[in-house]
């Protein structure tokens, strides 16, 4: 996950109050409910100590979504009586929650935020194709590309012109084949997408992947079922799911291999809460590997007022200098450490457990 969006969250002291709330049902009690929620998780806000006009902003920021249609929730972090950040979520909280701490608590937006593959769907025949693009908001046209028209079928018989005629056919399939390519590379780089889902006859879908360029064969899944079919939505759900999982087990792969000492006795990974806290620290983050249940990530750690200023100990920070210091979660320390010195995070929990991070915290390093 690109952490760049928190930005925002660090660049104004706490405390911060960190909202996470379920949008995804829809009934005609729903903007009732919607009011009702917004009112509990202020008053939460307030109970834990934070201040009147920033639970009045989170309660109003709440109130908005009473006729949301967003399908999966929302996360608001808000200070000061601001709303700073209120990003859509890729699928709904477990329960809805408010935290007030010095830290924005943004550990939960990697499995609720960061792990939805962008797809394009290619619903491919002889003619052209239609584009749909999927993301964690729904699915929207993503244009089309029509080729030439004729002609597109073969016929049975045997005679010379029969033949010229079924070579043309052959012709006008690879060319369409090959601007629907095409037009679908182009659809890749507008979307950044993840996943290319290729829908159609096996013959039209594999033209057409034959034809996309070799650094997009990776991502190209042919769905098993065709337009029309009532299983081609759990095609869809499938791919991105697996691409998950193999995102997350490649990361590991490379974790397991990097946590191997090197020649000089250099690791180019990390794990535990006091050697990440030093890798933050020198800014040898990489890509931080988050567990968001595992025992390390609500571990208690210290904080000062610099993304750098981070520690096991509060009288560690004394030591480098820092007069002012507070208490915060290990993952949330972490992450403002990986988003302000340009690292990356990725929630491993579709990992396998024996491959994870002990105590679900680490990381793989810039340098050993």
């Amino acid at each position: 996950m690109d952490l760049a969006f928190l930005h925002p969250l660090y660049e104004h002291p706490g405390p911060w109050a960190s909202v996470y709330v379920d949008t995804s049902r829809h009934t005609e009690n729903t903007p009732h409910e919607r009011r009702l929620t917004a009112q509990a998780l202020s008053r939460k806000l307030a109970e834990q100590g934070a201040d009147e006009s920033t639970c009045r902003a989170v309660r109003e920021a709440l109130e908005g979504l009473e006729h949301s249609s967003e399908p999966h929730g929302r996360a608001v972090f808000a200070r000061a009586g601001e709303v700073v950040l209120d990003p859509s979520l890729a699928r709904p909280p477990r329960r809805d929650s408010a935290h007030w701490a010095p830290l924005p608590h943004t550990a939960p937006l990697l499995e609720l935020a960061g792990e939805d593959p962008v797809c394009v769907v290619a619903y491919v025949d002889r003619r052209g194709a239609a584009f749909e693009l999927r993301t964690a908001l729904g699915r929207q046209d993503f244009g089309s590309v029509t080729g030439r028209q004729h002609p597109v079928h073969r016929t049975s018989t045997v005679d010379w012109s029969e033949r010229h005629f079924q070579l043309k056919v052959e012709n006008t399939w690879e060319h369409n084949a090959a601007e629907i390519a095409d037009a679908l590379t182009v659809c890749q780089e507008e979307a950044h997408a993840d996943l290319l889902i290729l829908v159609g006859d096996d013959r039209e879908r594999r033209s057409v992947h034959e034809r996309l360029p070799q650094r997009l064969h990776e991502l190209v899944v042919e769905a098993p079922h065709g337009t029309g079919s009532r299983l081609l939505d759990e095609d869809v759900e499938h791919a991105r799911e697996q691409h998950v999982r193999q995102r997350a087990e490649s990361r590991m792969e490379r974790f397991q291999a990097a946590r191997e000492p090197d020649g000089e006795g250099r690791a180019g990974a990390a794990e535990g809460v006091p050697a990440l806290i030093e890798a933050a620290r020198e800014h040898r983050i990489e890509e931080l590997l988050i567990r968001p249940d595992g025992p390390d990530a609500h571990r208690e750690v210290w904080i000062g007022e610099d993304p750098d200023q981070v520690a096991v100990r509060r009288t560690d920070l004394k030591i480098l200098g820092e007069q002012n210091s507070w208490s915060a979660r290990a993952d949330d320390a972490l992450i403002r450490s990986a988003a302000t010195t340009g690292a990356a995070a990725l929630s491993v929990t579709a990992a396998e457990p024996d491959s994870q991070p002990a105590g679900g915290l680490g990381a793989l390093l810039r340098w050993a």
